[in-house]
């Protein structure tokens, strides 16, 4: 299985080639029609400046005709195109013919041209219609090899045509100039492609660098260790998403040690209270315990039994909340008057801890519309912790007012040990527990508050904490109005 270093090099490769045959393509092309053009241009200007000397000459020796003037012995007609040929450095060749096509002289620089006595009528007449002619090929088989071809038109002092001249060039220097130019290209696009290549190897180690050591901590996680991190260099994609992988597994990690911790205190609740509830029960058995004792233990194994089965129906309630089975039937009911029972099943520890309670509300009866069910158990938890942590003779409030959008807030707030700023954040996660030593906090495994944001969210309701350490807490969590 190739990787996906080797991939994104071999695509970006062979992209970078493709793109650069294609680039030479059309550059070679442009420059080897710019150069045919250019050529044309010259060749034609060539044979025009061809016709107008021989023209001046001609009208030197007037007697004569046009055929005996290009074969005179004194100065033949050859004499004048090779000394116009040799201002050019390419391979000229010329043909001069009469209006018949008729051949009357030739000045050959390119080997290979074959017997030229006579071009075809159909061609001179041609030139003569056209003025002109350009062409590329062998001039109808007379040339041994491809030629560009130009003719121009021989006229007397009159103005009549008199015959014509041929013009005959290669293109060694056209594909000279591409054969350059394509070298030229190649070595430029070799050594970009390499400079590229260069660029694009540190690229794409620098963005799979983080990737590689993202499986590298997987596997760690794999193995049970959560304590790998990715280093995060600059601020693009890739680092963010290292941000987010470290995040997850800081996730993860403080979920392994809420696991740990449930796990510890769910085997310290269950352990304590059947190892006590064993006790009593054996010694009520064996006769230890005295009968004038035994409504008295049987109180204790009574009271530990409804907190197992506190534990276990918590543990019930979180399942089927995370396996959406919990249902939830809205009805109306008075918010204040379910606050007023709650307090007062709270009486017994109220008094015991010797707490000012303070009862605000806006109104006498405020309707709201939720499960009453879940509303109870959710205030019921928010109080129970608010005594708990109370401080002796401290301040326990409870109001109840008018919110934004059809919701009524109900506040909680108690004077007490309250929370730190550390771990206001983690307050309502599931197994967590603020009082780590089980200082105040002996019975409780961390749901309590896990199970009422839960139940709020399901509901659509929302809830918040505020709190200093050592003074004070506070929970809100809103409810429909009923109208």
């Amino acid at each position: 299985m190739k990787s996906l270093f080797v991939k994104h090099i071999t695509a970006v490769a062979v992209i970078m080639l493709v793109s650069f045959l294609m680039l030479s393509s059309i550059i070679s092309v442009s420059i080897d029609d710019f150069a045919t053009d250019a050529r044309r241009d010259d060749v034609t200007l060539i044979s025009k400046i061809a016709a107008a000397v021989i023209k001046d000459e001609y009208e030197s020796a007037p007697d004569l005709s046009f055929a005996e003037f290009a074969n005179r012995a004194e100065a033949p007609l050859e004499g004048v195109l090779e000394a116009i040929s040799r201002d050019d450095d390419e391979e000229i060749s010329f043909l001069v013919t009469d209006t018949s096509g008729k051949v009357l002289a030739s000045c050959i620089r390119t080997d290979g041209i074959g017997e030229l006595n006579e071009l075809p009528a159909s061609l001179i007449d041609e030139v003569l219609k056209n003025s002109g002619h350009q062409s590329y090929g062998r001039l109808n088989g007379l040339l041994a090899k491809s030629h560009l071809v130009c003719a121009s038109i021989i006229k007397d002092e009159n103005s009549n045509a008199i015959g014509t001249v041929f013009a005959c060039s290669t293109d060694a220097r056209a594909d000279a100039l591409v054969a350059v130019m394509n070298k030229s290209i190649l070595l430029a696009n070799l050594w970009v492609m390499l400079a590229m290549m260069i660029a694009v190897y540190f690229i794409t180690e620098r963005m799979l660098a983080p990737l590689r050591e993202m499986r590298q901590a997987a596997k760690e996680f794999a193995n049970g260790n959560f304590n790998t991190r990715i280093q995060v260099t600059g601020c693009d994609e890739i680092a963010d998403f290292s941000m987010t992988f470290n995040s997850m597994a800081e996730s993860l990690a403080k979920s392994e040690n809420l696991r740990s911790t449930f796990l510890a205190n769910v085997s310290h609740d269950l352990r304590t209270p059947m190892t006590t509830i064993a006790g009593y029960v054996d010694g009520i058995l064996s006769g230890a315990i005295p009968p004038d004792k035994q409504e008295y233990y049987l109180q204790i194994v009574s009271s530990e039994t409804h907190r197992l089965s506190r534990l276990v129906s918590q543990l019930l309630d979180i399942s089927r909340m995370e396996a959406g089975m919990r249902q939830f039937n809205p009805t109306e009911f008075d918010i204040c008057e379910l606050a007023r029972i709650i307090l007062i099943s709270f009486e017994s520890k109220i008094d015991a801890k010797h707490l000012e309670v303070e009862f605000e509300t806006d109104e006498d009866r405020m309707p709201v519309l939720a499960d009453k069910d879940a509303i109870h158990q959710i205030f019921y938890n928010i109080c129970e912790n608010a005594i708990k942590f109370s401080n002796e003779g401290g301040l326990l409030r409870i109001s109840i007012t008018h919110g934004e959008r059809g919701k009524y807030q109900v506040t909680v707030y108690n004077e007490g040990n309250g929370i730190a700023a550390e771990d206001l954040p983690y307050v309502f996660d599931r197994f967590y527990k603020s009082d780590k030593s089980r200082g105040l906090d002996k019975i409780g495994v961390g749901l309590g508050l896990y199970i009422v944001k839960t139940m709020l969210n399901a509901c659509g309701e929302t809830i918040r904490v505020e709190s200093e350490e050592g003074k004070f807490c506070a929970f809100t969590f809103t409810i429909k109005r009923a109208n």
